[in-house]
């Protein structure tokens, strides 16, 4: 049996990606531009670098602790089952030669039916996990994602990009970092939201 392990680590750079979207016009010469177009040489744009981010912000650090806790748990109760089981096979194998073929039958088939519900257990405490960890990207996104709208808009940007060795930005002028500014941001929110000063966040809320 594998130990069951947590899933949760640096692939929640998925959780930011393009955040706002470049809208061009695309009218021909002599037609009435949208207000809403923007020109090339007007185009402002920013990233953050995504590892930076995810290291020091705390609510994912305190999110990874308790995940890291539950998963704890939820080994230890597997691996109780797992070794109960475990000594209920010992015992059979060492009793075996005193017992009758009707006796080895019956007691065979009670073990395969608990090695059977210990692995659908094993299935289910993975379920479990993934759903977890799935739960925390999504609300993950939707924060950083929310907080980056707001910080463009008042810095009027029209494009904020994710940078780091999986991204296809090659490369990026350290004057276009705003992490710092995206790190203090984000923590400033989440220890207001710990303190009750400010609104709580709930994804579950957010329609897409």
């Amino acid at each position: 049996m594998k130990n069951l392990s947590l899933i949760l680590n640096a692939v929640l750079l998925v959780a930011v990606g393009v955040l706002f979207y470049l809208h061009f016009s695309n009218q021909k010469p002599g037609s009435t531009g949208s207000p809403s177009a923007v020109n090339a040489s007007d185009l402002k744009i920013a990233y953050i670098n995504s590892d930076s981010v995810l290291k020091h912000y705390d609510y994912l650090k305190a999110n990874k602790v308790q995940m890291e806790a539950k998963t704890k748990k939820i080994e230890q109760e597997y691996r109780n089952r797992a070794q109960g089981l475990q000594n209920e096979i010992t015992a059979y194998q060492r009793n075996v030669s005193n017992m009758t073929l009707g006796q080895v039958k019956a007691v065979e088939e009670d073990l395969g039916k608990k090695q059977q519900n210990l692995q659908m257990y094993q299935q289910s405490l993975s379920q479990q996990l993934m759903e977890e960890e799935g739960k925390l990207n999504k609300e993950l996104y939707d924060r950083i994602t929310a907080y980056l709208k707001k910080y463009g808009s008042e810095k009027g940007l029209q494009v904020v990009l994710k940078y780091d060795p999986t991204s296809d930005v090659l490369y990026v002028g350290e004057a276009l970092d705003i992490s710092p500014d995206v790190i203090e941001g984000l923590n400033k929110e989440y220890q207001q939201e710990k303190s009750g000063t400010g609104a709580k966040k709930d994804s579950t809320a957010t329609k897409r």
